[in-house]
């Protein structure tokens, strides 16, 4: 392996956004995301909901077609 070419690899500190800290070894410096394991809705099991006022939703008030919640209601009957 040669000498002197590889950068140097420290302990920095990365930063989430909803406040969570952890020490790594990398490359860079200090790292600040905006996601992590702690907050991200797959780790920590919470499902988001997406909005009512979305495309698919326009349309099925302008045409008059039940959501799929309902669908699966009426099959259940």
């Amino acid at each position: 392996m040669k000498t002197d070419i590889h950068p140097e690899y420290t302990e920095s500190i990365i930063r989430c956004a909803c406040g969570a800290e952890f020490k790594e070894k990398t490359t860079k410096g200090e790292l600040n995301v905006e996601i992590c394991s702690s907050c991200h809705p797959f780790y920590t099991g919470r499902r988001q909901r997406p909005s009512a006022g979305g495309r698919i939703e326009r349309f099925r008030r302008k045409y008059g077609i039940a959501s799929d919640e309902g669908d699966a209601e009426r099959e259940s009957e």
